[in-house]
């Protein structure tokens, strides 16, 4: 068994033991490793994934299975670049197709903080400044979907107990979202801000417009981009940061913080599924896989686990 071979069975072992059935993946993937293995290529190179990938299927044609078999190699690529820093990353696009998905843009704790003081020094009025301030803040903090911020009134916040009610979500279920006391203390400030500059609002929203409304997520899309822009934040990524990204940020630094502490992810992550209102805890699997550090993290867990097994 090549080194890539072995490579590729604990790719597949540690996804499926993720929740993933990678069916794909393990139909098309042998072939790109006995492809790799037959140029005498050691790791995934952007030009063998692409020479790969665009070779004829059995009847001679090319069809969409060109980009299905990019889609195999390049998640076996980040999984291998967490591992030799010398893989290379096929990018999204070499391959024609409709993109359902994209990689999540993780932002930093300088990235958050940027953007927070751009909306607090650049917006006006200053009920916009804190309102934008505030808002990005906590989807920071607690991985909630914009809607469901949106969606908040003053009846949401419990202020004694340090708790957020989310009203029927995304699917239909409310959920109970405990802060930590600094994020509750930051909103009690911003609610000061709101009813000493806004006194009359016409909605029972928590964060209000100037029009004494509720915020418009268009127009709250619109403002984030701008902000982001100024700030010069993911100016190099492929992709530009989205205010969902925000929600994903959460999610994989909580994550990365569990590996690192090393708690038992496994153990912890129905939790995190709960506390971001999945419908199961299989959509939580996800974010092992949306960034190369966490799933590298996952695999040194895993075969750390193996090895202990064997000894």
């Amino acid at each position: 068994m090549s080194a890539l071979q072995q490579a590729l069975a604990d790719y597949l072992r540690l996804r499926r033991s993720l929740g993933h059935e990678m069916a794909e993946a393990a139909y098309f993937l042998p072939g790109f490793v006995a492809y790799l293995d037959s140029q005498n290529t050691q790791t995934v190179t952007i030009r063998a994934a692409l020479a790969w990938a665009q070779q004829a299927d059995d009847d001679g044609r090319m069809t969409t299975i060109g980009s299905r078999r990019m889609t195999a190699a390049r998640g076996f690529a980040r999984y291998l670049a967490g591992i030799d820093p010398a893989t290379e990353v096929p990018p999204l696009g070499l391959m024609p197709r409709w993109q359902r998905w994209r990689p999540p843009f993780i932002y930093s704790p300088c990235d958050i903080e940027n953007v927070m003081s751009r909306a607090r020094d650049s917006l006006r009025p200053a009920l916009r400044a804190a309102t934008y301030e505030t808002l990005i803040g906590l989807l920071a903090v607690s991985g909630l979907r914009i809607g469901e911020a949106l969606k908040l009134d003053r009846g949401d916040i419990d202020w004694a107990e340090g708790i957020l009610l989310i009203r029927e979500s995304k699917f239909g279920k409310s959920r109970l979202v405990p802060l930590h006391p600094s994020t509750m203390q930051a909103l009690r400030c911003y609610d000061e801000v709101r009813d000493d500059l806004q006194p009359q609002p016409i909605d029972p929203s928590f964060f209000v417009s100037g029009s004494r409304k509720r915020l418009i997520y268009a127009v709250v899309s619109e403002t984030f981009r701008n902000l982001i822009a100024e700030a010069g934040i993911g100016a190099g990524a492929p992709w530009p940061p989205r205010l969902h990204d925000l929600r994903h940020t959460f999610a994989v630094r909580t994550l990365l913080g569990w590996y690192r502490t090393e708690e038992d992810v496994q153990a912890k992550i129905p939790t995190l599924s709960t506390y971001l209102g999945h419908r199961e805890p299989s959509s939580t699997y996800w974010y092992l896989s949306a960034a190369p550090e966490l799933l590298a993290l996952a695999a040194t867990r895993q075969e750390t686990a193996h090895r202990e097994a064997r000894s």
